[in-house]
């Protein structure tokens, strides 16, 4: 079996965030990256699968050289190779698109994305690449199990949790659930060490254009002061909240 993994480098939470050029342009300096969580338990995933039935774990990331450090994690983890599509992705429609170029020449059986990355919050990469590709594609995917060409899934929805069968290949979009945090591999010295001696390939690919523009990002407003009422004092924080907050 044949496994993608795609992989975001994202702003590690506690990095704080800044823009520059006017707020046109994120400001990446003095920020510590990581591998984006939902793609963790996904690559976690596909390395049981590739120590229980022998499958080919491939990782892909679309960015600069300033990615190569997480996709070297990835390879320490237990990845068999890595590829980095060398380009600076404006959105997530160009993302994807460029992965499926690399996706129809490979034939995967398994293309594992995560739900979401924790930057932009976009969730269109998976959609839009199972669509490209002519698969078909599960959401918030929380179990999976492949028994030679058939799989059980189960996806997380509002309200529980719903189960589906399918035939690879598919793509899925991993989030926590699929593997639990205490799963996560944490790369030991051997891994590192075999780490460098893995193929890490760039690849430069045809020019595709993004589907929208950034004109301007925006921090949130900072939240205002907070006035707190006596817990006997019911009646003060029916009208707080009908007269100034508004919600009643």
């Amino acid at each position: 079996m044949n496994i993608l993994v795609c992989i975001s480098c994202v702003p590690d939470t506690t990095s704080k965030i800044n823009f520059k050029e006017g707020n046109s342009s994120f400001d990446s300096q003095g920020v510590q990256f990581v591998i984006n969580p939902n793609d963790e338990f996904g690559l976690t995933r596909a390395i049981w699968l590739q120590q229980k039935s022998g499958a080919k774990v491939t990782v892909v990331t679309v960015g600069d050289e300033s990615c190569d450090p997480i996709l070297i994690k990835c390879l320490a983890i237990g990845a068999d190779q890595a590829l980095r599509v060398n380009i600076q992705a404006k959105d997530g429609f160009q993302v994807a698109s460029v992965l499926s170029t690399i996706c129809k020449d490979k034939n995967y059986d398994l293309i594992i994305t995560g739900r979401e990355s924790i930057d932009y919050n976009g969730g269109m990469v998976g959609g839009i690449l199972a669509t490209l590709c002519e698969m078909p594609y599960l959401a918030n995917c929380i179990h999976l199990e492949i028994d030679g060409k058939n799989v059980d899934l189960q996806r997380e929805i509002d309200g529980g949790k719903e189960s589906l069968k399918a035939s690879l290949p598919v793509v899925i979009g991993a989030q926590k659930g699929l593997v639990e945090e205490k799963d996560l591999i944490i790369p030991n010295m051997r891994g590192i060490m075999q780490a460098r001696q893995k193929p890490l390939e760039v690849i430069s690919p045809n020019e595709i254009k993004p589907a929208t523009e950034i004109l301007t990002f925006k921090k949130p407003d900072e939240k205002g002061p907070v006035k707190l009422v006596d817990s006997d004092n019911i009646d003060e924080l029916i009208k707080l909240l009908e007269i100034e907050a508004k919600v009643l």
